[in-house]
């Protein structure tokens, strides 16, 4: 058991007998009262959030989580399939756990699933992915002022900004927290 001192962002706790994940922490001392920590927690089977005040010397159950870096398979529907590379086991996402993230998939591309006992919690890619340009269309000659952009179509289907200079077949790296071009590949 650990103390509410001891939690941090991204462990999962047991919390008046349900499974919850931490999505921030903040230790607060309210002048000459006792300290405690607030937490912002997500509800892993409902999917709800909600804060809630700890004190900071109570015992909270920590439930173990492991990491598996996983390949993305291809898509059944709404769910995505993910491969181990090592043991060929696979894992079906449901599109609510990918989410955005479903924009930057690409077959064989590598990311990282997070599992509490056997069940997938939580899916992450890495922080940019080199997709090719179906669709560019040709930049206006003289419109080179000061950083000009124009929208593009991804291979996944997502529409970016990118730079002029961008053309149809290219390979670039996406940035796939915000959605923004970063440089060719």
């Amino acid at each position: 058991m650990a103390t509410g001192n001891d939690i941090r962002k991204g462990m999962a706790i047991n919390y008046q007998g349900e499974l919850c994940l931490v999505l921030e922490t903040q230790h607060r001392t309210p002048g000459n009262k006792r300290a405690f920590v607030q937490m912002s927690l997500r509800n892993l089977r409902t999917g709800n959030s909600s804060d809630v005040r700890f004190s900071s010397t109570e015992r909270i159950e920590v439930i173990p989580l492991h990491s598996k870096k996983m390949e993305y398979s291809y898509q059944d529907g709404d769910d995505y399939v993910f491969s181990d590379p090592d043991t060929y086991e696979t894992v079906t996402l449901n599109r609510s756990l990918v989410g955005n993230l479903k924009d930057y998939l690409i077959e064989n591309e590598t990311c990282t699933i997070t599992f509490v006992d056997d069940r997938a919690i939580a899916f992450e890619l890495p922080p940019s992915v080199i997709l090719t340009v179906k669709e560019a269309p040709e930049g206006i000659k003289g419109d080179s002022t000061s950083n000009v952009q124009k929208t593009i179509t991804l291979e996944t289907g997502i529409d970016i900004q990118a730079p002029l200079f961008i053309k149809t077949g290219e390979k670039i790296r996406v940035d796939t927290r915000s959605g923004k071009y970063l440089e060719r590949a």
